[in-house]
């Protein structure tokens, strides 16, 4: 039998946007947009794509840096209230062997004429295929394309 492992973690980054809301939410949501920084911005050759964003609605991807290994990514909304939060549940796999479970919360906060975006995630890092320190980076990377969409750098709050 196989040996498996789940690991239970949690973090949280917290980011100060001179944006609005509106701004902010705007980058979640625009297809155009949330294809810059999120998609396209590492340079990952991208071999597939979808963006739906509702509740209900999914987001899919399949990425390789290098044509051989592949990382695939499913994503379920469950919740949008416009301008205020995203949730959403999410999968990841390496070569179609999951890698990990998360539910991720976008929280966008008014702060002055600005945001406060508050990103937390919960996830199961399965059979020692993913860290959470690993996670926290990429996003604590993709916050910073979504800072360059938005034309500024995000202070850390």
């Amino acid at each position: 039998m196989t040996q498996t492992s789940v690991e239970h973690a949690s973090f949280t980054i917290e980011r100060v946007f001179k944006a609005s809301p509106e701004r902010v939410f705007h980058a979640f949501a625009d297809p155009a947009a949330h294809d810059r920084w999120f998609v396209k911005a590492d340079n990952w050759p991208v071999a597939e794509y979808r963006h739906d964003f509702r509740v209900g609605g999914r987001e899919s991807g399949r990425f390789s840096q290098d044509g051989k290994t592949f990382y695939f990514n499913e994503t379920v909304y469950l919740d949008i209230v416009e301008n205020r939060r995203i949730i959403s549940a999410y999968t990841m796999a390496k070569d179609e062997r999951p890698i990990s479970a998360s539910i991720a919360t976008v929280e966008l906060v008014p702060e002055g004429s600005g945001t406060r975006v508050i990103f937390t995630e919960q996830a199961a890092f399965l059979d020692g295929l993913d860290q959470v320190e690993y996670r926290r980076s990429g996003w604590e990377q993709l916050i910073g394309f979504l800072a360059a969409e938005l034309g500024e750098n995000a202070e850390a709050a």
